[in-house]
């Protein structure tokens, strides 16, 4: 019997032979979905191997206010460059594969400490486990932000990147998809839709959800979907992260070098080119990776005092008045009482709060401790 591995390859090629175009998108579509079914029981018996004492793939430990992946080919820069941002020393050499583990650094900038990844660089099949490719993939995937780092001189590096973290179910600088997939008992599959559907039919959407072995549910449609959302959506695995393409070693191309290079890349993608050899670039790169990672400011009023709105603490966008007090000290968590706050989250002046409170740009925050 035919291994996981080798059904996916089989379909993957039947994919690769088919034209695709409006009459072939519902069967590519049933492929797909195939594939990702067989893909969500491979990753569970991975995940069955490694927690009965088989390979446990790289540690890393989360650090800091946000973690970015530096991912690329083996001898782009990867290592030079994250000892530009960060104070880690990662090892270079002129030879492939230099870094064989996951090295974290801490890049500190605005107020902030960002977990810069310097990865083993990732290769053709790293999807299907070639180079360590899946445990370096799972690291990516449970970062906040992409840095594909390219060399000017080599075309296919980012298709051959952006493929690899395709089929690892990363959906990067996209929104997800609107769609909705609600189970019921009985009545089979009804499709439901907010705007005209141009690129697939009731039965073709009906057919791809079969394959996850569905039989009735409703799906909801608010978008023109393609096979891709349909598929996605049921795989119910699929990352959407902020990615980002840093063109390094700029000081050794010219002018008409950047320009082809820029010309190899999709253009609705934020690109930077940089030098980790001179540290050109490197500011508005930093820059750059900050204002994307959906970090605010809280300025903090200790109690009878004046607020400090010289220096803010920085968090995310997402974060309460208890990942404030984590922040801040182990010992507010233990001790809080309860806090306040004036500003945008706050319904009114000083409203009182407690660590469940959602957090908005520029509050001001004074928190309340017991005494013992």
């Amino acid at each position: 019997m035919a291994t996981i591995d080798e059904q996916i390859k089989s379909l993957e090629d039947e994919i690769s032979k088919t034209k695709y175009n409006k009459a072939t998108q519902g069967h590519i579509g049933k492929l797909k979905a195939k594939i990702a079914a067989l893909r969500q029981r491979q990753e569970k018996a991975q995940a069955h191997s490694r927690s009965s004492g088989g390979n446990q793939g790289f540690e890393v430990k989360k650090s800091g206010d946000a973690s970015v992946a530096l991912v690329g080919f083996p001898s782009v820069g990867k290592s030079s460059l994250i000892s530009q941002l960060t104070e880690v020393e990662s090892e270079a050499g002129n030879f492939a594969f230099t870094t064989l583990t996951c090295i974290p650094g801490v890049m500190e900038h605005r107020g902030a400490k960002i977990q810069i990844l310097d990865l083993p660089g990732l290769i053709k099949g790293a999807s299907e486990g070639k180079g360590r490719g899946r445990e370096i993939l799972n690291v990516i995937r449970g970062s906040d932000m992409v840095l594909y780092v390219i060399d000017p001189f080599q075309k296919a590096h980012f298709e051959v990147l952006d493929r690899e973290l395709w089929k690892a179910g990363m959906r990067l600088n996209q929104r997800p998809p609107q769609v909705f997939v609600s189970r019921t008992k009985r009545g089979g599959i009804e499709v439901r839709s907010t705007l005209e559907q141009t690129n697939l039919s009731d039965e073709e959407i009906q057919a791809i959800v079969r394959s996850f072995g569905i039989v009735s549910a409703t799906v909801t449609l608010r978008t023109d979907v393609t096979d891709d959302h349909i598929v996605d959506t049921l795989a119910g695995n699929r990352i959407y992260s902020r990615a980002v393409v840093v063109i390094n070693k700029i000081d050794l191309a010219n002018e008409e070098e950047m320009t082809r290079a820029h010309g190899w890349l999709p253009e609705d993608w934020p690109i930077l080119d940089v030098s980790a050899k001179t540290g050109e670039g490197l500011e508005k790169m930093k820059d750059f990776i900050f204002d994307n990672l959906g970090f605010m400011s809280i300025f903090l009023k200790p109690q009878g005092q004046e607020a400090d709105l010289i220096e803010p603490l920085i968090v995310k966008d997402t974060s309460s008045v208890r990942d404030g007090c984590a922040k801040l000290h182990r010992d507010f968590l233990r001790k809080f009482r309860y806090a306040r706050v004036k500003g945008p989250s706050a319904k009114f002046d000083w409203q009182r709060v407690g660590l469940e409170h959602q957090l908005k740009d520029q509050d001001l925050l004074t928190v309340i401790l017991r005494k013992s």
